[in-house]
């Protein structure tokens, strides 16, 4: 069962940052704000399947790594679902807009950077749990654990007000920084789901 989470979870994640990079290029909010919410469904159980097979010196690091892959799902979930209901549907004035409107890079702009600062933490933990006996095991533990560096960024930058709804660029300069992200993090499926593929059936 851990083996078919792992593969499963994996799959959908591929598919999740796929349809995401796919959404801002044809510039449709409403698809990378619905995949977002499936890249966060196919996260958690995929950081639970690495803890499955860790070693015992290494529960730590798997146990650490899906607390912080839960609390992503949660701020993500905010932020997105807010975006594809409230928003999108319910005709809000301008001050509720300027806090919960993805795209005035306000408060949930804020929460969204904070949910992906918890997930490169949450890789970066996973990271220790890879057992390497393979070339693609060891990229995968450096991709995961290198990720954790975005956390940095992702907790600085709302402090510094980097971005802001009237400032000349931000979406071009947000859409290019997400893009990189996803051609990033592609790879990273693909290798967890050659990881899981490569596991004995439990």
């Amino acid at each position: 069962m851990n083996r078919k989470i792992g593969i499963y979870s994996s799959v959908m994640n591929i598919a999740a940052v796929s349809g995401f990079a796919l959404s801002m290029l044809i510039g449709t909010n409403f698809g990378s704000y619905f995949t977002s919410m499936f890249i966060a469904f196919s996260f958690v159980p995929m950081m639970c399947a690495f803890c499955s097979y860790e070693k015992t010196e290494h529960k730590a690091a798997g146990y650490t790594s899906m607390i912080f892959a839960g609390a992503y799902m949660v701020f993500i979930l905010i932020v997105y679902f807010a975006q594809v209901t409230s928003v999108r549907l319910d005709g809000l004035q301008k001050e509720a807009l300027q806090i919960i409107d993805y795209q005035y890079f306000g408060l949930f702009f804020n929460y969204d950077l904070l949910g992906y600062g918890l997930m490169a933490l949450s890789t970066f933990f996973a990271g220790f749990t890879v057992d390497v006996k393979s070339k693609s095991d060891k990229w995968l533990k450096a991709l995961l654990q290198i990720h954790g560096i975005f956390f940095i960024s992702c907790l600085v930058i709302p402090m510094l007000g980097m971005f802001s709804a009237d400032m000349e660029g931000s979406d071009w300069i947000g859409t290019m920084a997400l893009e990189f992200w996803c051609i990033y993090f592609i790879p990273v499926g693909i290798l967890s789901l050659m990881y899981f593929l490569n596991k004995s059936k439990e």
